[in-house]
């Protein structure tokens, strides 16, 4: 089982795909965690990818293909069943290249509609103590004659986390929309790369997590085999964290 996730960010691919590979007990590999990983290291690498970050340059593919490629091999050398990859790869050229190192078998494509993800991604909140995550807008969009209502309730922090609530500097209505311009012109001919395969799987997110995770189950022919129990444990692992 070697699957990918893909979604324009802040679509909660990440969210999504880390319970599945709790439940299905395979690695969750997200490309930006390798990053920041090997960004706390002390090597040529890790100077590198800061002199890169710094700039606000893009990272080659080499560099990050070779990061995955050195985790994918310490899967092997664990003997996982496979692995759940997300945020890579943003191009076509990168899917092909991901062939020649893994053997991919589904592509979930995370969709949800544009505006609906802005509000999404401006109710984003993180408490500076215990580094819970929440979010604050309470999205609920009725449903048109060609569109469904889409309802995704507030996940409000608890008392003590209220006057410790912080946003990332970066999610303004602004930035928010310029990633999805971009994020859109780069994923097309991913998305098409992998439909001309058979892989990939369009999936329409309608709700919030309680909501999606048994729609996405479905969707996955998963009904049964992994739990509601991976949701709870993976929420407590992160509130832990």
């Amino acid at each position: 089982m070697q699957w990918v996730f893909l979604g324009c960010p802040g679509v909660g691919k990440g969210t999504y795909a880390s319970r599945l590979a709790l439940g299905l007990r395979v690695p969750h590999i997200a490309m930006g965690d390798l990053v920041r990983q090997e960004l706390k290291r002390d090597s040529p690498l890790s100077k590198e990818l800061k002199d890169l970050v710094s700039r606000g340059k893009l990272l080659p593919d080499e560099l990050v293909l070779g990061l995955l490629t050195k985790r994918l091999e310490e899967a092997s050398a664990n003997q996982d069943v496979g692995f759940i990859l997300d945020g890579f790869p943003r191009t076509a050229s990168q899917a092909k290249t991901l062939d020649s190192i893994a053997s991919i078998t589904l592509v979930v494509n995370l969709r949800l509609r544009e505006d609906v993800l802005v509000a999404k991604c401006l109710g984003r909140r993180i408490c500076s103590q215990c580094h819970g995550n929440f979010n604050v807008a309470n999205v609920d969009v009725p449903e048109t004659e060609t569109l469904p209502r889409i309802f995704m309730p507030a996940i409000l922090p608890p008392p003590r986390c209220l006057k410790k609530m912080t946003m990332r500097s970066d999610d303004t209505e602004e930035v928010i929309r310029e990633r999805v311009r971009i994020y859109s012109q780069e994923s097309r001919p991913v998305e098409d790369y992998y439909r001309a395969q058979g892989k990939l799987l369009d999936f329409e997110i309608l709700g919030g997590i309680p909501e999606t995770w048994p729609r996405l189950l479905s969707a996955l022919n998963l009904q049964g085999k992994i739990a509601n129990t991976s949701l709870v444990s993976a929420e407590k692992q992160k509130i832990a964290a």
